[in-house]
């Protein structure tokens, strides 16, 4: 049985791909992006991992702060592929870190609900994180690390 390809949606990033933060520049850069601005998820909380941050879907919780990324078509599924390694996402294998889900996020600038990419944390990881992460306070994780 044959992988049906990925729809070709925006990607909502919360943590290391966010502008000025250590991945934006080598994954989301120049004519490989379309375009790019600030949004919210609703329904999530962001943890602390090591060095990046987790979401945790969570009806009562949110909104986590982030960027709506939209691809140029010509790099959309070179992009997914990166992401995935980034992320440590392979589909369907108990070991991910994060699932690749789609989420209706909203953008800042116009109040628009966009259906969009998220990496939240996988199952596993969630429930470690309920049980003894550290809630980043706001959902914001470049206001987080800025306070540190």
């Amino acid at each position: 049985m044959t992988e049906r390809p990925a729809p070709r949606l925006p990607f909502f990033v919360y943590g290391t791909l966010r502008p000025g933060e250590r991945n934006h520049a080598v994954h989301l850069r120049g004519d490989d992006v379309d375009a790019q601005g600030p949004a919210l998820l609703p329904g999530a909380v962001l943890y602390e991992g090591p060095g990046y941050p987790y979401a945790v879907e969570d009806p009562e919780a949110g909104p986590v702060h982030g960027e709506l990324v939209t691809a140029a078509p010509h790099a959309h599924d070179r992009l997914l592929a990166a992401l995935d390694l980034l992320e440590e996402y392979a589909p369907g294998d108990p070991r991910n870190l994060y699932d690749r889900v789609t989420r209706e996020v909203t953008r800042t600038a116009d109040g628009a609900t966009v259906r969009a990419w998220v990496y939240v944390a996988a199952p596993r990881v969630t429930a470690y994180l309920r049980a003894s992460g550290a809630v980043i306070e706001g959902g914001d994780w470049t206001a987080f690390r800025r306070g540190r």
